[in-house]
């Protein structure tokens, strides 16, 4: 896995990945300022060289994994889950990796990025149909109410949240409350990743 600050492994991988939140839509962002891998192979380094199939899928591999902040091992179990599905690797292994508690956390704008939206749910800010979840991994599903708690929603993580959420519309397979801090699933996710899903089955397949 790339390690280290989060934008530098954003220059690593040569993609904006939206580690820091909002800042990635900005101009202060790294991947912007300075679009070119970090160290001496970087700007005025030599010249690269046509990635190989692996390379281009240990690539690809790595970007899922500081997305969605995941290690080789959750990522190949969720390979196997998907592996079983009738409706194609690829496809379901996005469908899992987009039903995640912290993610659908995320992607109702309830956290600034999915590290802070793993955070949250770890320190048992989160609940689920009314009840307090606190693992990441969680699976949700259509239906499902996700909410903070009300005895959470007074610490100073939330302070900015109202005001974030002004403007903020979720992906369309899910709902939100803005007032209440909650959201409802509607569906199973339909997100397009940017990435190439199917080179991160292929390098699983092997």
């Amino acid at each position: 896995m790339v390690h280290g600050p989060k934008e530098k492994r954003e220059r690593s991988l040569g993609e904006r990945l939206h580690l820091k939140g909002q800042r990635c839509d900005s101009p202060k962002c790294a991947a912007v300022r300075k679009p070119y891998k970090p160290g001496a192979h970087g700007q005025g380094g030599r010249r690269a060289r046509m990635p190989s199939d692996f390379a281009r899928q240990l690539n690809e591999k790595q970007k899922f994994k500081v997305v969605y902040g995941l290690n080789e091992r959750t990522l190949r179990r969720l390979f196997e889950e998907a592996a079983e599905s009738k409706t194609g690797t690829s496809m379901k292994m996005l469908e899992l990796l987009e039903r995640r508690l912290d993610n659908a956390v995320y992607r109702l704008g309830l956290a600034p990025s999915r590290s802070a939206a793993r955070q949250i749910v770890n320190h048992g800010h989160v609940n689920v149909n009314g009840k307090r979840v606190r693992s990441a991994g969680y699976q949700v599903s259509a239906g499902d109410m996700i909410a903070i708690r009300q005895d959470a929603q007074t610490k100073s993580f939330f302070k900015e949240l109202p005001q974030n959420l002004e403007k903020f519309t979720p992906p369309e397979w899910l709902s939100l409350d803005a007032k209440a801090y909650e959201g409802k699933v509607l569906k199973s996710p339909v997100e397009e990743s940017p990435f190439e899903i199917n080179l991160l089955v292929e390098s699983f397949s092997k």
